[in-house]
């Protein structure tokens, strides 16, 4: 499937998003038989990039939650072990988790209930100290089960971020959180919004491009 952006750029840019459409990015005016055009000269690029999201996709199947099975906490993978133990149904000991062999049937709930309560008191206290540090300032935080965007910032300055950005590494929730501070001075994806956040993490391209293409990682439970 082939989604079409227009706006007022010169060029005609290509990308695959999450779904695995093609996005084509073209001016405004420019004809659709140009962009077609545009598209059968990159064929094999196209191409190229739809398998390697396939490929990804198949190495990042969902959890069955059997031992040894390893789970993603900022960036790094901890294994799963099971315990007989009835209480506590899962827990993180900073080493490995630990699931009640009894809560099997409860694993997909049980981690997304817990990572939750991870992200909630994580990104809550990173987002306090980037703020201060950058000198930026926002009205409140709001945590969210958003699957691809990652973060939001509303017009009266609130800012949500997806549970989900807590298996990332610390470099990259530190991206999407600058971006959404820099959402409170400049609202848009204008040049000048880009300077800003450049200004703050001049590597912000590359955390970028790692947010897309690990986007199942980050989707796996």
């Amino acid at each position: 499937m082939t989604k079409i952006i227009r706006s007022r750029r010169r060029t005609v840019g290509l990308e695959i998003n999450e779904e695995g459409e093609l996005v084509v990015r073209a001016p405004l005016y420019l004809p659709e038989s140009e962009i077609k055009a545009v598209i059968r000269r990159h064929q094999r690029w196209v191409e190229k990039k739809l398998a390697e999201m396939e490929q990804r996709r198949q190495k990042n199947r969902p959890k069955c939650f059997m031992a040894g099975e390893k789970f993603l906490y900022l960036g790094q993978e901890f294994p799963l072990i099971l315990s007989p133990q009835p209480k506590p149904a899962l827990a993180f000991t900073g080493r490995s988790f630990i699931l009640s062999a009894g809560c099997q049937g409860r694993g997909k709930e049980l981690f997304q209930k817990l990572y939750r309560k991870l992200a909630r008191a994580y990104l809550r206290r990173r987002l306090e100290q980037l703020a201060r540090l950058n000198g930026f300032n926002f009205k409140k935080f709001r945590l969210s089960s958003a699957r691809t965007r990652w973060g939001s910032c509303s017009a009266k300055g609130t800012i949500s971020l997806t549970w989900r950005l807590i298996l990332a590494p610390p470099e990259i929730i530190d991206y999407v959180i600058i971006h959404e501070l820099a959402h409170t001075r400049e609202k848009n994806h204008s040049r000048a919004f880009w300077n800003l956040v450049a200004g703050h993490l001049p590597d912000f391209r590359q955390r970028r491009r790692w947010l897309k293409q690990n986007v199942f990682r980050l989707n796996i439970i």
